[in-house]
């Protein structure tokens, strides 16, 4: 067995922002190997996303974002965004910093206009079902597959303009809820986008 030591436990535990019990153990199970322990955290994070769900996040950060299309030119567009967590020293890790600085260059880029699909306002919804009900019959699709084409554009409706169902700019393959949770499992708190907003000259 390693000898694993008070200095090993605490290095871990700012890498990974998981609590004690649960780094000592990590790095017991797997022979003081930070790699293979940081893993099993990581999988033991991920089978506990749903017990996370109902904690409260309360503690976090709020990252900015500048873009400027010309090194010499002042920056047209801004991001602040709210990311949130259960305690201040998670807030505190390199990890949870970098996942906000990701997600605010990700606002920059995708333009969500929501965090999640609830915020849609009804109305909102139901004026994107007309334009595509309307689009549909004018491009001739069968009455009877018209519905389920509705359904299938306001579903992309949705991806594109929220921010958790949007592919990651960095990864399309992993959503921002995907990434918010990868997140979670490793650090061992429930994350969460609480808000944003997305400042663009251009667009004033």
């Amino acid at each position: 067995m390693a000898d694993i030591t008070a200095a090993d436990i605490r290095k871990l535990r700012e890498l990974t922002g998981a609590g004690m019990s649960d780094v000592k153990k990590a790095l017991v199970d797997n022979d003081g190997d930070f790699e293979k322990a940081k893993s099993w955290l990581r999988e033991k994070g991920k089978a506990q996303v749903a017990k996370r769900a109902t904690r409260s996040a309360a503690n976090g950060l709020v990252e900015s974002y500048l873009h400027r299309t010309d090194p010499q030119l002042p920056p047209t567009l801004g991001v602040l965004v709210e990311l949130r967590c259960e305690t201040d020293f998670v807030a505190k890790t390199e990890d949870f910093k970098q996942l906000a600085r990701d997600l605010a260059q990700h606002i920059a880029a995708a333009d969500p206009l929501y965090v999640t699909a609830d915020q849609i306002p009804n109305e909102v919804l139901e004026a994107e079902r007309r334009i595509y009900e309307a689009a549909a019959r004018e491009e001739g699709k069968p009455e009877q597959a018209i519905a389920k084409i509705v359904d299938g554009r306001v579903n992309g409706y949705i991806k594109i303009s929220v921010l958790l169902d949007q592919p990651w700019v960095k990864d399309g393959k992993v959503t921002i809820r995907a990434l918010l949770d990868q997140a979670g499992a490793s650090l061992g708190e429930k994350i969460e986008v609480g808000r944003f907003s997305r400042f663009n000259i251009k667009q004033v």
